[in-house]
């Protein structure tokens, strides 16, 4: 057969096996058999064993490839995946909605409601309009490399034809995020397998989720019936519609499996009845869902509204009530989690709520603990909040639940490392301050070796658990003590992998000051931050120096940043860390920046959206030339600068008298110029 027949035959072929997979796995709706879908596939495969060089990457055969891999490579997210706030009642919803008015001036605000699935967040990056990388949601800002592993899902397409894609609207190099979850069906197949072969079932859907997404073997995860719903498309970070439903029926378009139960809400009363019906209605669904998540459709109104430290303003999750149960509390534990948190978690007797035997549940922290009253030995209610996280929300009290008498304390010193425990004047948490904490210490080494910190490829959850659990790595400048026989005694690490992660923690050192600051993990001290103290102190030495007083003189820093700061370098294992990481000869010095004045005592209000610059650009541009940016316009405003859509704080700015400039005027004032993009 001639070259051009066998291309031409191979994808037809393809296409056929494409269209069965997406009436199969998307739509629910087969045309044909499992036995024949079989044939296709096994006829494709013999095609291709014969001709191997015709075989290309989005092949229906190549879902599955490979040997195991030796961990997951760390991958940073294009524009951070926040969680959503939550909403537990109509009263906590419409204040919500209340703030979307206020700070967006306007009550004609259209909002999506979606079911909020029980699943797993992934992004899938698609380049050319094929399948390029898929990556977990990690901690929102790096997650794990898994694209060997989503392949396998079969309602994710690895390729779409371009014709389609410019039919939906979307370009060819594009990003989805969604969730990944587990069918009920599936899942209850899978326990009733298991324990038929004597082996222990899984908990829930969405843990089991997680963990095959997380297999280093990519047959296996094959062999588990997953499904993606995607809920966003980006390009380059951003999102591509102008309204969050367009982007909808565009995935849907596309291809993608997209979740159906949605509707387009005018107003929040609108809301209200979608959730109400879905939680009739929940029970029958094939998935397990746990709220309704509402968003505002319009996306330079989303932009407008911007976020906080954690989460989008322009969305809010609205939860179901939880499921409970009564049990007694046997003891509490403080638990150390990655950040340092010391977190009070009840010892329960075992409970069943919602299908899960309950053994541990959260008291968050000691303000909790007061508020509720619990002691050790009391009964009390336990809810699994949101269907998920297990919590103590009560203490029962009658004649058949006696009080207990013993009382919880907080120790003054970490229960792992022996370190000192704080808590920040203000603050409900109390806190390991000792970076070396071991409790701490595998967070503290993947943040340290993320990409846009010290950038040190090929650290990922596999080997530094390895590290950490033999002790060779301590603290993150034992990571530049390592040798090759050091890593050559761990497993599935080889010569060559060896010398690649030895190779990257050398090139670490030539990190600038900045990533080293972010890198040392202090509390609230970001990125963005750590930039902001390079450039104001010029070295470490310089920052662990300074008072309280002083830390407040930088960009963003107020006092509770300063206080943090203040109380990480005040503990002596800090201190040495530092120390070690001179020794190491890592950059702890850098170049002060000195602060324009041209905009000095001026103050900028932003309102709208702005054609050339995010928000956040634009109010570092204002403050790099010595300006400040308020939230508010007040009498004190010097220049409130609006784009497109602007709300009330337009309004507002002409009743005072306020100058209103726009964005090419706010660039002459700051001396900047950005041609539009």
């Amino acid at each position: 057969m001639a070259p051009a027949a066998i291309d031409k035959k191979i994808e037809a072929l393809r296409e056929k096996i494409r269209h069965h997979e997406y009436r199969y796995y998307v739509l629910d709706d087969p045309e044909i058999s499992d036995a024949e879908f079989d044939k296709l596939i096994n006829e494709l495969k013999k095609i291709e064993a014969e001709h191997p060089d015709w075989i290309t990457p989005d092949s229906p055969t190549q879902r599955v490839g490979g040997k195991a891999r030796e961990g997951f490579v760390k991958a940073r997210h294009s524009s951070p995946m926040l969680s959503l706030d939550n909403a537990y009642s109509e009263e906590e919803l419409r204040d919500w909605e209340r703030r979307v008015h206020e700070l967006s001036g306007r009550n004609d605000v259209e909002y999506m409601c979606e079911l909020k699935l029980d699943g797993m967040s992934l992004a899938l990056h698609y380049s050319g309009a094929h399948l390029e990388r898929g990556i977990t949601r990690g901690d929102g800002n790096v997650g794990e490399d898994v694209t060997s592993n989503v392949r396998t899902v079969r309602s994710i397409p690895l390729s779409i034809a371009k014709e389609k894609l410019k039919k939906a609207g979307i370009p060819e190099d594009f990003e989805t995020r969604g969730e990944m979850l587990m069918p009920i069906a599936a899942f209850r197949k899978l326990n009733e397998d298991r324990a038929q072969h004597g082996l222990a079932t899984f908990a829930n859907p969405r843990n089991f989720t997680a963990g095959t997404v997380r297999q280093l073997e990519p047959s296996i995860t094959a062999q588990r019936r997953l499904d993606y719903f995607p809920y966003m498309l980006l390009k380059d970070g951003r999102t591509y519609f102008d309204r969050h439903s367009k982007t909808m029926d565009a995935l849907e378009a596309a291809g993608f499996k997209v979740n159906p139960h949605r509707k387009l809400a005018k107003n929040l009363d609108e809301v209200w009845k979608f959730i109400h019906d879905w939680e009739e209605k929940r029970e029958a669904l094939p998935y397990e869902i746990d709220g309704i998540v509402i968003k505002v459709d319009r996306t330079g109104l989303q932009r407008e509204l911007g976020f906080t430290g954690k989460a989008p303003r322009w969305a809010i999750a609205y939860k179901y009530a939880a499921r409970g149960g009564v049990t007694l509390i046997e003891d509490i534990v403080p638990q150390v989690g990655r950040t340092g948190k010391l977190t009070p978690v009840a010892w329960l007797k075992p409970v069943p709520i919602g299908g899960t035997t309950v053994s541990r549940a959260t008291l968050h922290n000691m303000d909790e603990i007061e508020r509720l009253g619990v002691r050790i030995g009391d009964w009390v209610e336990v809810e699994r909040g949101g269907d998920v996280i297990p919590k103590v929300v009560k203490v029962v009290n009658d004649k058949d639940h006696p009080r207990g008498h013993r009382q919880f304390l907080m120790p003054e010193h970490c229960p792992i490392c022996k370190g000192n425990v704080v808590r920040t004047p203000g603050e409900a948490d109390h806190r390991c301050v000792n970076a070396n904490c071991p409790a701490k210490l595998q967070g503290t080494i993947l943040h340290f070796a993320s990409r846009h910190v010290m950038n040190i490829d090929g650290l990922g959850d596999a080997l530094v658990s390895q590290l950490s659990e033999s002790g060779l790595v301590k603290n993150v400048a034992d990571l530049y003590r390592l040798t090759k026989d050091d890593l050559l005694k761990l497993e599935r690490i080889g010569d060559k992998s060896a010398q690649n992660v030895l190779d990257e923690i050398a090139t670490s050192k030539k990190a600038p000051l900045e990533r080293v600051i972010y890198g040392l993990g202090i509390r609230f001290v970001g990125e963005r931050t750590a930039q902001f103290l390079a450039e104001h102190f010029g070295s470490l030495d310089a920052i662990m120096k300074a008072s309280a007083e002083e830390l407040q003189e930088v960009n963003e820093v107020g006092p509770r940043i300063a206080e943090s700061i203040s109380e990480f370098f005040s503990d002596e294992h800090n201190r040495q860390l530092v120390n070690d990481l001179r020794k190491a000869g890592l950059t702890l010095t850098g170049q002060k920046k000195e602060k324009g004045t041209k905009l000095a005592g001026k103050t900028f209000v932003l309102t709208g959206t702005l054609a050339n610059f995010s928000r956040d650009e634009a109010k570092k541009l204002i403050e790099d030339a010595g300006g400040r940016v308020s939230g508010s316009v007040s009498k004190k405003t010097d220049y409130v600068v609006a784009g497109a859509d602007a709300g009330s704080k337009l309004d507002k700015a002409r009743e005072l008298g306020v100058a209103v400039i726009g964005e090419d005027e706010m660039q002459v004032l700051v001396g900047s110029r950005r041609s539009a993009s």
